[in-house]
């Protein structure tokens, strides 16, 4: 079993590696056995070309869902991206705040973060800036986020509770996010879980649907609403790196599925100040 620093560290080196690739080639990896790890990150995405502000040389097609359609983002906010990659759901998200709203995105991987600054360098936004840090530890200060969003990340963080303690942290008071992430219904096979590419891939990485929820509730969010919902197939080409044919069957033949969610949910507002004689009995 890998501790959390080991698998943190394998994140960043797995994102390392696809920073340096295109979409087209992340999602033209795959040419048979033993090479078709890639496309693990890339099963899961969503097409993101119709909305405005998208931006194809930031679009890696590592996300599962997409957090900034459902985030009721409004002119002038403060947005938030947590893993931020080379920047989509950044410039997505500027298309909405506008010039006097402002985006940062947050990423641990060095590599990611020199990809999304040029980009935003090559657009010439003066209120998108990308920050390198640990988004269990988000450099960013307290209550400064109107909305926060994440796409498939929360998943390559063993402690998800650590990153909704941060994300209620910096978001305002009557701030809300939206994020999509993995999950999973019923127990995947061991031989997935174990694996260091599923996990790195968002797959091992997930949690039980039902836990997932709670922990949002745990941390003190309120007005929790599932956006989206959809099923996640993983194909024959990839589990057979993992799996043999009757391990395959078996799996296929449980009631064990995988989901993409975007989950919305809401820090409470801070209470009017009582001023009428009486109200504060």
């Amino acid at each position: 079993m890998k501790t959390e620093s080991e698998l943190k560290e394998l994140v960043k080196q797995k994102y390392s590696e696809i920073a340096e690739q295109s979409k087209t080639t992340n999602e033209s990896s795959c040419c048979g056995s033993g090479c078709c790890s890639t496309e693990v990150y890339t099963i899961m995405s969503d097409e993101y070309t119709s909305l405005k502000g998208y931006n194809a040389d930031a679009d890696l097609g590592l996300g599962c869902g997409l957090p900034t359609e459902y985030a009721k983002i409004k002119q002038g906010d403060t947005v938030i991206d947590l893993g931020s990659g080379a920047g989509n759901d950044c410039f997505v998200a500027r298309a909405v705040v506008g010039e006097k709203g402002k985006v940062i995105g947050i990423d641990f991987t060095e590599k990611m973060i020199e990809k999304a600054r040029a980009n935003v360098e090559k657009l010439g936004y003066n209120n998108v800036e990308f920050r390198f840090g640990d988004i269990e530890q988000i450099p960013v200060t307290a209550n400064v986020a109107d909305v926060v969003v994440s796409n498939c990340v929360l998943n390559l963080v063993p402690n998800k509770y650590n990153v909704l303690k941060e994300v209620y942290r910096v978001l305002k008071p009557g701030g809300h996010f939206s994020i999509s992430d993995i999950v999973l219904q019923g127990q995947i096979p061991a031989e997935l879980k174990q694996a260091a590419e599923m996990y790195a891939g968002c797959v091992s990485g997930a949690i039980q649907k039902e836990v997932y929820l709670e922990t949002i509730a745990a941390t003190g969010f309120k007005n929790i609403q599932l956006q989206k919902e959809k099923a996640i197939i993983i194909p024959d080409d990839i589990l057979k790196n993992y799996l043999n044919e009757e391990q395959i069957a078996a799996y296929k033949n449980t009631t064990t599925a995988i989901y993409s969610i975007t989950v919305y949910a809401e820090k409470p507002a801070e209470k009017e100040p009582c001023c009428a004689p009486g109200c504060c009995n």
